[in-house]
């Protein structure tokens, strides 16, 4: 399955959206988020939290290929730092055209784009 970049970022600001310790489950985030199939938030989640973006609970797969979300717990410190990086669809869409540019859409790409427009903005308010 392909990660989706757009997706990541929706992701993540849904997330965001949540009051502090909310029950989040997958089935509330989908209905958040209904222009993904479940399939496709469920995959971003748990790449999500792969990367260090994002903190589920997850049960063991029975008899399944990926494992199930139990719950979503919320936003890591990196998580948070990104989307503070790529909050601004200006700042995300230069996110996205860096990441044409590259290549890649790779998460580490994306947080290096996003660090290196931040830093260059604070430069030059400075």
């Amino acid at each position: 399955m392909k990660l989706e970049p757009d997706c990541i970022r929706d992701t993540l600001l849904a997330v965001e959206d949540y009051e502090f310790n909310a029950y989040i489950t997958l089935d509330s985030l989908c209905e958040k988020l209904s222009q993904y199939s479940k399939d496709e938030i469920h995959y971003t989640c748990l790449k999500l939290h792969e990367g260090g973006l994002l903190t589920l609970n997850i049960l063991p797969a029975m008899n399944q290929n990926v494992p199930l979300i139990a719950s979503i717990d919320g936003l890591t410190f990196q998580g948070h730092e990104f989307l503070e990086n790529i909050k601004s669809s200006s700042n995300w869409d230069k996110v996205k055209n860096g990441c044409k540019t590259v290549g890649s859409f790779s998460l580490p790409v994306m947080r290096s784009i996003a660090t290196q427009l931040i830093t260059e903005a604070i430069k030059k308010a400075f």
